[in-house]
């Protein structure tokens, strides 16, 4: 409690801090007040509302309002935009989603992905094509320079599309990225990637696979991610280069933004308190996954289950307050929240900006948001999917609490609608529209200190798109600040996106670094830490040298990053910086927690040591499982399969697999059983609001997979096979066929209970 009123208290001074600077430059939002609330509606219709009847559900602080910029027929399940240079938006349509409660067609490929254009700059869109059509559930999207980036569900590949005569359609497709021998994790489309944020650090971030981008020469070349990328549905990041992911599955509305996950996976338990794990829908909530335990007593949901689409507010459009503010939709709840983020000694903390109240909240059934981003006018942008199902057809089976709230409200009949709104507030003028695809390096490096981070963000990727190296010497002078050359002093974010922007150019040099490493601003000297691993990597004693007089640094942020970066030095001095650090910085648990993290991410970088000596072809099935385990099961099953807390209890989302021995470790046909059809009901005596969904419609390969590694890491079994061992403990791809084949009938998910009896059947017939 002690610590939760500190964070309140904080809160608070940053409000404070927050609404001083405002009234200089603009109305103060007056984020932690209260504002008038609609009347609760404790029985919402379900009625398809238009547009115009839908903008008048909406709940929303007093001077903010909503305004539609595009709608059915025009869009149509949208779940993902993306603005080119010149502010044409992308929209990713996925036409095949839950079109009724049993997922019926979802795997044909008829979805799309449209071009829409506001020609004459009032906010709405007014010209519409399909840029790219016989797409399967498009699921992110990136532009680089005039080419879209498009990622389709079930695949990992990476195809580029351009339109080279104008009629906003593309005519020119071609790969750049594919993965050789690449298997799907898992055909449930929520437990596949999202993402495609270009950074500040230049690397291409998603969630799910262990991976990262860079575009280079036309082509993304994957860089490992160790411990897993992490997050589920949307990745985005503040001013800093921090990221910001969410997990629904572990119902968890913030993971992966203490460090970047290069470094390791780290969460943290009080990067949010209780109280911000609970939700304030101004309706009724029938149709919720969990059931019962996720209702209060009068039926609104109690607690995040479906966070996701989140972004960082870095608009220069609406009031000052609400920049660097946490955005994060909940499609359950028909809100979304808007968090405080609190940097206290490098620990990056979020809370409610408002009392028991959320940001924008809606009494319309079919307000589904789903993403969220800063537009090039400054604005708020919001992905409303508008329908009446939102959970995949895994939770939606016959005799569930879902389905069955399904049926009763006809949730089912509401699809094929979409809405793509922008949140404004009182007074708003609209500026110029971008027009970065059509000008030089030099005008581009202009807008690096641009008020709005969309055009600093696109700035920065357009003048490395062009590899344009005659600004090199401008951008030393902006992170310089050197006044004698430039009209003004540049803003810190202007020399951070300039440093940022030379090192995506390639042409950093150690005279850069070392005058980033004194600026007087702490982002800019950790910035030139993150990027000196160059230097450190190759033993260079003299930025070593230059980085070892940072240890004393007077921010947390600096001094973790020296930690961070050094860690993974190879030599005797970079080793010894991380231990003084360590030593240093000792009272502070986010170094402790993060050494801890690095150690983590060394052991999974080491982890096939373990598996040397048994057979080859079993070593490639554990290993295959825990890919799959490292970027799928973990959304519920926590690293390590520790399980995932619900915030402020010790209750798990789902049942840890860590020390439960005993139960994995049994008839190896049981654990077959659930993969293939699921488990409900309490476990070892304890009920989750999670039920586990069935996977069968993977392959035997996959489910024997799964099955190996979850036996082998945690079902105490010894799998390093002798000469003179008659059973295997490998559960083979044939075995799982042969489970399949005895249960094809089965259309519900197995209980422990049932599995228990078999058990004693199986062993009195022995």
């Amino acid at each position: 409690m002690k610590r939760i009123l500190s964070i309140t208290g904080l809160l608070a001074l940053c409000m404070l801090g927050y609404e001083c600077s405002v009234t200089k430059n603009t109305a103060s939002s007056k984020t932690g007040r209260p504002y008038p609330s609609r009347s609760f509606n404790p029985n919402p219709s379900v009625d398809y509302l238009s547009p115009e009847e839908s903008l008048k559900t909406f709940n929303l602080p007093p001077g903010y309002h909503l305004e539609l910029v595009a709608s059915e027929p025009m869009v149509k399940e949208p779940v993902a935009i993306a603005w080119d240079g010149n502010a044409k938006m992308y929209v990713a349509e996925m036409l095949t989603y839950m079109q009724d409660a049993d997922a019926t067609g979802e795997q044909l490929n008829i979805s799309q992905i449209k071009l829409l254009e506001d020609t004459d700059n009032d906010g709405k869109m007014d010209k519409s094509s399909v840029f790219i059509d016989s797409l399967l559930l498009p699921r992110m999207i990136l532009c680089v320079n005039h080419e879209l980036l498009v990622n389709e569900t079930n695949t990992i590949t990476i195809n580029s599309y351009k339109d080279t005569n104008g009629d906003g359609k593309a005519d020119v497709k071609r790969t750049v990225f594919e993965k050789e021998g690449y298997v799907l994790t898992d055909r449930n489309m929520e437990h596949q990637r999202s993402g495609l944020d270009w950074n500040l650090d230049n690397f291409i971030y998603l969630t799910y696979d262990p991976v990262r981008f860079r575009y280079t020469n036309g082509m993304l070349k994957a860089d490992s991610i160790p411990s897993g990328a992490g997050g589920q549905w949307g990745v985005t990041h503040d001013n800093y280069g921090r990221l910001f992911m969410t997990s629904a599955g572990g119902e968890s509305p913030l993971v992966r933004s203490q460090i970047n996950p290069q470094y390791g996976a780290l969460d943290l338990p009080d990067q949010f308190s209780p109280e911000f794990q609970e939700v304030w829908p101004v309706i009724a909530t029938a149709d919720v996954q969990g059931g019962p335990i996720r209702l209060r007593p009068d039926s609104t949901l109690n607690h995040f289950t479906g966070a996701c689409g989140q972004s960082i507010y870095r608009g220069n459009t609406l009031p000052g307050d609400l920049v660097g503010d946490y955005i994060v939709c909940e499609p359950v709840a028909r809100i979304i929240r808007r968090a405080k983020v609190l940097n206290l000694k490098g620990k990056t903390v979020v809370q409610n900006a408002y009392y028991r109240q959320e940001f924008v909240a809606s009494t319309d059934m079919n307000f589904r948001p789903v993403n969220s981003y800063t537009g090039p006018d400054g604005n708020l942008y919001i992905v409303d999917m508008h329908r009446g199902i939102i959970q995949q057809g895994n939770w939606t089976k016959p005799g569930s609490f879902l389905r069955k709230a399904i049926d009763a409200k006809g949730l089912d009949k509401n699809t094929g609608h979409g809405r793509i709104y922008r949140l404004v507030h009182d007074g708003y003028k609209p500026g110029p529209k971008p027009q970065m695809l059509n000008e030089s390096a030099s005008k581009l490096v202009t807008y690096l200190d641009h008020k709005n981070g969309w055009w600093r963000d696109n700035a920065q990727k357009q003048i490395i798109l062009l590899g344009d190296k005659s600004v090199v010497p401008v951008l030393k002078q902006i992170v310089s600040g050197d006044q004698a050359s430039l009209a003004e002093k540049p803003s810190h974010l202007a020399r951070l996106h300039a440093l940022w922007t030379l090192e995506g150019l390639d042409a950093i040099d150690k005279d850069v670094l070392f005058t980033a490493m004194k600026d007087e601003h702490p982002q800019l000297r950790k910035a030139a830490v993150w990027i000196s691993e160059r230097f450190i990597n190759k033993n260079d004693q003299q930025i070593i040298n230059g980085l070892a007089q940072m240890e004393s640094d007077a921010s947390a942020d600096v001094r973790l990053q020296l930690l961070l970066s050094m860690y993974t030095g190879k030599s005797s001095t970079a080793a010894a910086i991380a231990q003084r650090l360590q030593v240093k910085n000792a009272d502070n648990d986010v170094f402790a927690a993060a050494r801890k993290a690095m150690d983590r991410n060394t052991d999974v970088k080491t982890y096939g040591m373990r598996l040397a000596y048994m057979p080859e072809a079993d070593r490639k099935m554990i290993l295959s499982g825990s890919a799959t385990f490292s970027s799928l099961c973990v959304t519920c099953h926590g690293p390590a399969g520790k399980g995932i807390a619900v915030a402020g209890t010790s209750d798990f989302a789902a049942p840890p697999l860590a020390g439960a021995s005993k139960r994995i470790g049994g008839d190896k046909n049981n654990l077959v059983k659930i993969i293939l059809h699921g488990l409900t009901g309490p476990i070892d005596g304890k009920t989750y609001p999670s039920i586990m969904p069935p996977l069968g419609a993977n392959s035997d390969e996959w489910v024997a997979s799964v099955v190996n590694y979850v036996r082998y890491e945690f079902g105490n079994i010894n799998y390093r096979r002798r000469s003179t061992d008659t059973i295997s403990p490998i559960v083979t791809p044939a075995e799982v066929k042969l489970v399949r084949a005895k249960n094809a009938t089965r259309t519900k998910p197995w209980t422990m209970a049932e599995l228990e009896k078999q058990d004693i059947a199986v062993k009195a017939s022995n």
